[in-house]
């Protein structure tokens, strides 16, 4: 496995303050922008594009997804001259421009939305030469990487709450007494008075979500070995496709040699979203009895309204596509679920004596 969890998600601001953002531009224009989730269009003359600022403008959009074990681009970059920037290509979702002149006194990024489009962010990366961007860009590469998903899970939030399954939002109510909002394209498999196994399933692939509860008990409840426990507890009662399959989590791995395994442990980080707590654990999931798998992201708070741990586990099966828009796709859900207005959230300090 080459790569373990570093950096998933992101909670900031619309403008980070780190970029050097001077403008927040926002106009009601709409027409409605073009491409794909997760691609972004670079506007770059020829000389810069082979430069070093080319080099790093391309190391800090295309580095690996880091929930993923063989590689794909946190972005997909389609880079075109200035000359051909026209009319069609400016309505697109995420657009970098990069100008250098000698003229610029020192280098900038800036930061504005729904330009000639909606919705949209377009980020103008400008300096004096290409070495001095090319530095600016590398210090702020993770701020430009930051900017972008947040637009993108911004998207994905909004069709969310537009096109969501009353029948799914109800159920979610009655058992967890939150409100979810999952889009109608996922449908309900399994459900029980502590769990709802959900999905959307393809022929070759498969995108699901199972969120689950039980009694919070201290703050061991949240230590890396309870959670991977209530996991595997919940994870059971998701079949696999033979008889007496069902899913699991990893809990080894190969090693460089591919001859011995070595233990592996999900990796944790704090969340805070919206003034609730979350914990993010990212790992990979197996089955029991049967040769399949993949990545997984799950999302624990307590609802201290009821004291109780509240799970949303997140998984992608697709062996033979690209997983990384499928995982991120759920890993936003996290954004559509609120508690009740009573319920207080668990503090860091709880949470910050569990995980590790």
């Amino acid at each position: 496995m080459k790569r373990i969890l570093k950096n998933i998600i992101a909670v900031i601001a619309l403008c980070v303050a780190a970029v050097g953002c001077d403008a927040l531009h926002k106009v009601s224009n709409e027409s409605s922008t073009t491409g794909n989730p997760y691609e972004v269009v670079v506007v770059c003359a020829q000389p810069d594009w082979q430069s070093e600022l080319g080099d790093t403008l391309q190391a800090v959009l295309k580095q690996p997804v880091s929930e993923l074990t063989t590689y794909e681009p946190v972005y997909d970059v389609l880079r075109i001259l200035p000359n051909n920037f026209g009319s069609l290509v400016e309505r697109h979702r995420n657009i970098v421009t990069v100008q250098v002149d000698p003229s610029i006194a020192e280098p900038s990024i800036t930061v504005r939305y729904d330009v000639p489009a909606k919705p949209q962010v377009f980020i103008s990366i400008k300096g004096p030469d290409d070495k001095t961007v090319a530095e600016y860009v590398a210090a702020n590469g993770d701020n430009i990487v930051r900017v972008i998903e947040k637009a993108e899970r911004d998207r994905s939030v909004d069709y969310g709450k537009r096109y969501y399954s009353k029948q799914t939002e109800a159920l979610l109510r009655e058992k967890f007494g939150v409100q979810m909002y999952v889009p109608d394209n996922f449908s309900v498999r399994t459900q029980s008075d502590d769990m709802v196994w959900i999905s959307q399933e393809f022929p070759a692939a498969s995108q699901g979500f199972f969120i689950y509860k039980y009694p919070y008990g201290g703050k061991g409840s949240l230590s890396v070995e309870s959670l991977i426990a209530a996991r595997d507890r919940f994870a059971a009662n998701i079949p696999g496709p033979a008889d007496g399959s069902y899913m699991s989590t990893v809990k080894q791995i190969a090693d460089a040699t591919g001859e011995e395994y070595i233990d592996f442990e999900p990796q944790m980080r704090m969340l805070d979203i919206d003034g609730r707590t979350w914990i993010e654990m990212a790992g990979l999931w197996d089955v029991e009895n049967y040769v399949m798998g993949g990545p997984f992201v799950s999302y624990t708070t307590v609802n201290q309204a009821t004291n109780e741990v509240v799970t949303i586990d997140c998984y992608v099966y697709a062996p033979k596509g690209e997983k990384r828009n499928m995982l991120r796709e759920l890993q936003h859900f996290v954004y559509l679920i609120d508690f009740p207005a009573t319920s207080a959230d668990m503090s860091a300090e709880t949470a910050g004596g569990g995980a590790k």
